[in-house]
């Protein structure tokens, strides 16, 4: 591979996918590395926190992860973090997503740290974070939906976090909403305190519009 190949998103996708499938029916292994509050509090087991975002449920919460953080990953940390952070975007990066995975799982904990029936898992929260983090740097740029449909990230963005705050509210299935809520909020806050100037830029530049206004 070249270097351009080996990027550190890249390297997180191979690493998640290889993790995950060796563990997607090996529950003795995932048991050890899920995210499970009562276990983090009665046995200070903390990597667990981190450890929970390189497992997932099934192949396709795996490839949807995946494939996301491929996306736009690639894009923070060769284009937008370089650009606007500077030296040492690098390792910015890096906290950008583990940080998401660690700081999407708080709200869990809190709220699940007595219930044994609780256990989490999937790197949603640091994906989360990256996808919001580009919402920063070009919040009227289009996302496709469906490949087709182009929506303004900042649009797409109010939308998910409005979702996912009402879902959590209001859960009628098995799916984390909190965790990706609070894993948007990361990539924002960490991305503009990397560089405070980011917060004007990203109000001065959602009140412009979108260049075809």
């Amino acid at each position: 591979m070249n270097s351009e190949t080996l990027t550190l998103t890249n390297l997180i996708v191979i690493v998640t996918c290889v993790i995950s499938f060796a563990l997607m029916t090996n529950q003795a292994g995932k048991s050890r590395l899920i995210f499970h509050p009562v276990t983090i509090k009665t046995k200070n087991e903390w990597y667990r926190f981190l450890s929970s975002g390189f497992i997932h449920g099934d192949v396709v919460h795996l490839l949807v992860n995946m494939f996301v953080l491929w996306s736009f990953g690639n894009a923070v940390e060769n284009r937008y973090y370089p650009y606007f952070l500077g030296d040492n975007s690098a390792i910015m990066y890096l906290v950008l997503y583990f940080g998401g995975i660690v700081v999407a799982s708080i709200p869990s904990y809190l709220r699940h740290a007595d219930n044994p029936q609780y256990a989490a898992l999937g790197a949603s929260g640091g994906v989360s974070a990256v996808v919001f983090a580009i919402i920063m740097f070009a919040p009227w740029e289009n996302l496709y939906l469906y490949g087709a449909i182009p929506i303004p990230q900042i649009l797409a963005g109010a939308g998910y976090l409005y979702y996912s705050w009402y879902k959590d509210r209001n859960a009628t299935d098995n799916i984390g909403h909190m965790a990706h809520f609070t894993g948007a909020v990361w990539g924002i806050v960490f991305t503009g305190l990397m560089n405070p100037s980011l917060f004007t830029r990203f109000i001065s530049e959602t009140l412009k519009g979108p260049s075809w206004m």
